[in-house]
C-alpha cells in the first residue's frame, strides 16, 4: 500500500496547481499511453475483401490479403502485434474442430502474409477450437461434457501449425486445464522454443463476449442438451471469484506461459491489478467485442464522447498495470494518439 505523507492544510498546498494547464498536466501524468501499448484484435476470414460485422461498427473481418495490409498499417501506426481470429465456412466446421489444425486454414495463410508483409509486426494467434466447432464450443464434447485430456489433443495440434506458419505469440483461450504445459512441452519438441505463450489465464464466463461470436460466426451455443451444453461455465470461470485467478495463473506460468492475460477488461481491473502485484509478470487485459459496442453504439448515440472514451478506457488498463491490452480500437487509438 503506498504512504501518503502528510500534506500541509489549504492553502499552502492547492492541488489544482498541477492542473491548470495542459502542460503541466502532461508533465506529472503518472500513466501514459502510446500505441506501443496495443495488440489488434482482428478478424480474418476466407473470401475476398471486407465484410463489416454488424454488432460491432467500424470492425469489419478481412480477408487474408486484406490482414497483410493491415499489419502494413499497423508497421506504420506503432502497433507491436495484431491478434487475429478467424471466421469460418460452416461447411468446414464439425463436432471436433478439424480444421483447426490444417496447415493452410485461413489462420496460417494469413500468418504467412502478415508476416511476408511486414515481418517486424508481431503476430498471435488464439489457440481454441470454437470457431471451428459446429456446437460453438471450446472442445470436444461428449454426452454433454467437455472433455479437457482430449481437448488438448487437439489444441496442441492447432498450436504446432500455427507455430510453424510463423506465429509469433500462441495464445490458448480455451482454459482446458494443463494446456499451456502441453502446447510448451510440443514446442520443445519440436524446436519451437522461440514461440511464446500468452495464456488467458483468467477468462470469465461473462456476458462480454456477444458481439464476438458474431463476428467468427460461432452462433449460438445450446440450450443445455446432452449433446451440446447451454453456457461454458464449466470451463471459464466464475465472475464472481478473485482467488481462483490467482491459482490459474500460478499454474499458466509455472507450466510455461511468457505472458498472461485477463479477460474481458474493464470488469476485471482488479483482477489485473492484483496478477500484476501477485507475480510481476507481463499481463496483459482484452477489452473484448462487448466492451467495444458499447463505447461505439453511445458515441453514435451522441450520450458519450466516443474518441475520449476510447483514450480513457485503454489508460484504465495502463492504470492498473497491465503491460498492454488487446482492443478493437487499436489503429483508431493510435492515430488519436498521435493526433
Amino acid at each position: 500500500m503506498t504512504v501518503v505523507p502528510p500534506l500541509g492544510p489549504y492553502p499552502a498546498t492547492r492541488l489544482r496547481r498541477l492542473r491548470q494547464a495542459d502542460w503541466t498536466r502532461r508533465l506529472v501524468r503518472e500513466t501514459v499511453l502510446t500505441p506501443a501499448d496495443l495488440i489488434w484484435s482482428m478478424v480474418v476470414h476466407e473470401g475476398e475483401g471486407r465484410v463489416p460485422v454488424a454488432s460491432m461498427p467500424g470492425v469489419e473481418r478481412l480477408s487474408v490479403a486484406e490482414a497483410a495490409k493491415a499489419a502494413v498499417e499497423a508497421r506504420e501506426l506503432g502497433i507491436p502485434a495484431i491478434a487475429i481470429f478467424p471466421h469460418i465456412d460452416g461447411a468446414r466446421k464439425d463436432a471436433t474442430g478439424s480444421n483447426a489444425a490444417h496447415p493452410e486454414s485461413v489462420i496460417c495463410r494469413a500468418v504467412k502474409a502478415m508476416k511476408a508483409a511486414a515481418p517486424e509486426v508481431g503476430i498471435m494467434c488464439d489457440v481454441a477450437l470454437d470457431p471451428f466447432t459446429d456446437h460453438g464450443h471450446d472442445g470436444v464434447i461428449e454426452n454433454g461434457r467437455i472433455l479437457n485430456d482430449a481437448t488438448i489433443e487437439k489444441l496442441v495440434e492447432q498450436a504446432l501449425v500455427q507455430a510453424r506458419a510463423g506465429c509469433d505469440i500462441l495464445a490458448p483461450s480455451d482454459m482446458m486445464d494443463g494446456r499451456v504445459g502441453a502446447i510448451r512441452t510440443a514446442l520443445e519438441r519440436e524446436g519451437l522454443q522461440d514461440v511464446m505463450i500468452m495464456s488467458y489465464a483468467a477468462k470469465y464466463a461473462s456476458a462480454f463476449y456477444g458481439p464476438y461470436r458474431d463476428a467468427i460466426g460461432s452462433g449460438k451455443l445450446g440450450t443445455g442438451s446432452v449433446d451440446n451444453p447451454g453456457d461454458k461455465k464449466t470451463y471459464q470461470m466464475d465472475p464472481s471469484n478473485t482467488e481462483e485467478a490467482i491459482r490459474e495463473v500460478a499454474l499458466d506460468i509455472a507450466e510455461g506461459a511468457d505472458m498472461v492475460m485477463v479477460k474481458p477488461g474493464l470488469p476485471y481491473l482488479d483482477i489485473a491489478r492484483r496478477l500484476v502485484e501477485t507475480f510481476a509478470m507481463p499481463t496483459f487485459a482484452f477489452q473484448v467485442s462487448g466492451e467495444y459496442a458499447m463505447i461505439v453504439a453511445a458515441g453514435q448515440n451522441g450520450w458519450i464522447d466516443e474518441d475520449r472514451a476510447i483514450l480513457e478506457s485503454l489508460s484504465a488498463f495502463k492504470r492498473a498495470g497491465c503491460a498492454g491490452v488487446i482492443t478493437y480500437f487499436a489503429p483508431r487509438a493510435a492515430r488519436l494518439l498521435g493526433a
